[in-house]
């Protein structure tokens, strides 16, 4: 009997491990059968606790982008294989000392390095808002590119970027990290970013993991307050505030990034409708999603996880990763012990992070991106350096022109008020902590460079933007041949948590701007800021206005290049500009209303000082013989807009042309206008050329409040102008 008693046996247990194996989960993240191989086979050898671990991500103290957790243990943590990547440590020798420790552990699973490589990195670039005025995708995408090569070269996996939030309000600080208002442009900016961050291969060691963020509606929190509750109707995200989104994950965005806010009564960070429905489930997204920081744990103050234990049970399914909370590292065990969180649920997480480290080439190679040597030399290069001017200068908005710019390469001195205009700090921008800041050009060194005789005043406290030594403003425009005066907001008063009740410039500078025009100099006025900011008295006393954000390392040399005419200013707002700070929230692409004629205040009318897509060249064009090349589509077809552009002045520059859609009639409310196609064209002063602008089967389509696609029959008005208030009508076509 004992032969047959055995044979039971063998065969018993095949079948259990036929069984268990049938069980045992199967990733199928990658689109390299061999990374899905291994992936499945370090997660069967890892405990429940080495799982957890991979779930688990602490920030470094060098510097912080969140409340700072004191923790002494956190090597020791590593070494035990209880984390799974740290954010903001940065440097080849620092990141390898990190690397090494998490390779003491059990299995030797290597860390992930995140940080927020936001615009750019030794080398500053202009802040995103800036850089989407450029309506410039190649530029865009360069300059994601360049901060990969150097990021990377310190130690750096993963960013936190590209910031993909829409919003009509610039009360809400973080409007300087995304692309304006516009769902279509965005999400063009979207993939640009992704794509210059990612390249075309993970794996190669000049590309960083990028991450869309934040995952969902976060750029409409209610009065503009940032982390507040954001109200509105699934048709409205549908149609506006998720095709960034959707485009990053289309694109093939490594990572997603849960946002702080509620989204329909529910914490993103613990949200299944949006998350496992729509993210991973209708889109089927195959990275892995991190929360904010402690935004995990932050469920217990908004009143939806009664504690921690809570809080890591109903995140479990929507955060692959817990930045900071420490919810999952102290409480998800238990609770998959309790029963109340399967272990399925931790190995899908953990599958798509690890499918990510295989996919970089850490588990080859774990000190891959530690090279001293490669980060000496690919840091702050000329090339790069020259990117970022390139950025700068096609970031720079012309507001007002009086035939006072170019400047006159003869003038002999310049008066370059206001302390903003010597500040390298704040020239770097917000969200910009690895941007070198000794490497900063500011207006008055760029000047100083180029040989100029520089009459300098701070004219304001830099601290306080409060007036200090206005004479001596004064006296040194009077000794000049042109004032240069710089207004506007420091760079750390926009970003996170940087929420304003109030828009305009204060009457201190805007009088400072006043002042020097009374000594009948010309004054040209600069505009620093990371929003959209009214500065209505300083506009009138200027003979031109230039927006230029914070423009990063090459600030000066850009502007001074716009200034004098060795670059064409060719800019456009990505968001609408107020008059007034109550008008805000305010876009372009509203919706329209029963009563259009009644849209206004009892004290001004609802225009804006400047629409979306407006800005000046020192060129003129004209938009001729535009057309349709149908009248007549079907659902699901496109159309083409052929025109012919002049440029009928005596500067050769470029042109953003924008055409616009309206659907005249359907099912559910539409806005007055809708961005769908654009096309940036240089002509050489004098010269015309004939240009067709495509614009996609979706153009005429919309979502309904159900998440459905669809095209109705009707009308369609397409305009076409250089800016949104600024339009012909090209052609009605008819969807039959």
């Amino acid at each position: 009997m004992k032969p047959i008693q055995n044979l039971f046996r063998i065969c018993a247990v095949a079948l259990f491990a036929v069984l268990f194996v049938g069980c045992a989960p199967k990733p199928n993240y990658s689109d390299n059968p061999e990374i899905n191989r291994k992936v499945a086979e370090l997660l069967s050898k890892m405990t429940l606790e080495e799982k957890i671990g991979q779930m688990n991500q602490y920030s470094g103290n060098e510097f912080t982008t969140g409340p700072q957790t004191d923790d002494t243990t956190v090597i020791k943590q590593i070494e035990k294989g209880q984390l799974g990547s740290m954010l903001n440590i940065v440097g080849a020798e620092k990141t390898r000392s990190y690397q090494e420790a998490a390779l003491k552990s059990r299995l030797g699973i290597p860390l992930l390095f995140g940080l927020d490589v936001i615009h750019g990195f030794r080398t500053t670039f202009p802040i995103p808002l800036g850089e989407a005025a450029s309506f410039d995708l190649a530029a865009i995408e360069n300059g994601a590119r360049c901060a990969a090569v150097e990021a990377s070269a310190a130690g750096v996996h993963w960013t936190f970027a590209p910031m993909v939030d829409i919003s009509r309000d610039a009360r809400w600080g973080r409007v300087m990290e995304g692309a304006g208002e516009d769902p279509y442009y965005g999400a063009l900016v979207a993939a640009a970013r992704i794509k210059g961050f990612q390249g075309n291969d993970l794996e190669a060691d000049n590309t960083i993991m990028a991450c869309i963020k934040h995952f969902a509606a976060y750029g409409a929190p209610t009065a503009g307050i940032d982390y507040n509750t954001v109200d509105m109707s699934w048709g409205e995200f549908y149609n506006y505030y998720m095709p960034p989104y959707k485009a990053g994950a289309e694109a093939g965005v490594a990572t997603f990034m849960n946002a702080f806010n509620d989204f329909n009564n529910v914490p993103c960070s613990g949200n299944t409708e949006l998350v496992v429905d729509l993210l991973k489930g209708k889109w089927g997204f195959k990275g892995f999603v991190v929360s904010d920081w402690g935004s995990i744990g932050e469920m217990i103050p908004h009143g939806y996880a009664a504690d921690k234990y809570d809080a890591a049970v109903k995140a479990s399914s929507t955060s692959d990763m817990d930045m900071e909370s420490r919810c999952y590292i102290e409480e998800l065990a238990n609770a998959v012990r309790d029963g109340k969180v399967k272990e399925s649920v931790i190995d899908d997480a953990v599958a798509r992070i690890l499918t990510k480290k295989f996919e970089i080439g850490i588990f080859d190679d774990p000190f891959k991106y530690c090279n001293k040597e490669r980060e000496d030399n690919l840091t702050l290069t000329a090339q790069t350096k020259n990117s970022a001017r390139d950025m700068a200068k096609r970031s720079i908005v012309m507001l007002k022109n009086d035939n006072t710019l170019p400047l006159n390469k003869n003038i002999k001195s310049v008066a370059v008020i206001g302390a903003l205009n010597d500040s390298k700090f704040d020239m770097k921008g917000n969200w910009a902590w690895p941007g070198d800041v000794e490497s900063v050009v500011t207006v008055r060194k760029a000047f100083e460079d180029r040989g100029y005789k520089v009459n300098y005043a701070e004219g304001y406290s830099l601290e306080t933007l409060k007036p200090t030594n206005v004479n001596e403003a004064i006296a040194a425009a009077r000794n000049s041949d042109v004032v240069v005066v710089a207004i506007g907001e420091r760079a750390m008063h926009s970003g996170e948590a940087y929420s304003k009740v109030e828009l305009t410039i204060s009457d201190e500078q805007q009088n400072l701007v006043a002042q020097l025009a009374k000594t009948g100099k010309p004054v040209i006025t600069l505009v620093m800021g990371g929003r959209p900011l009214i500065f209505k008295e300083a506009t009138e006393n200027s003979g031109a206005v230039a927006m230029t954000w914070w423009l990063g390392s090459e600030a000066g040399n850009a502007i001074c290049d716009v200034l004098f005419g060795d670059y064409n200013p060719s800019a456009k707002l990505p968001m609408t500009f107020p008059k007034r700070t109550g008008q805000s929230p305010i876009c372009y692409n509203a919706k329209r209303s029963g009563r259009p004629s009644m849209l206004h205040y009892i004290d001004d009318d609802a225009k804006p000082a400047y629409a979306f897509g407006y800005g000046l060249s020192y060129s003129t064009f004209e938009i001729k013989d535009s057309k349709t090349s149908t009248q007549t589509i079907k659902g699901g077809e496109g159309v083409e807009v052929a025109f012919t552009l002049l440029n009928s002045g005596k500067v050769d520059g470029e042109e953003v042309v924008q055409v616009y859609v309206c659907d005249k009639v359907s099912s559910v409310t539409r806005p007055w206008k809708e961005l769908k196609g654009y096309a940036k064209i240089e002509l050489k002063a004098g010269q015309s050329s004939s240009s067709t602008i495509k614009l996609a089967p979706e153009a005429f389509g919309f979502y309904t409040n159900d998440g459905d696609f669809i095209y109705e029959k009707g009308e369609f008005d397409i305009f076409i102008g250089n800016s949104s208030d600024n339009l012909i009508l090209v052609s009605t076509v008819t969807m039959k």
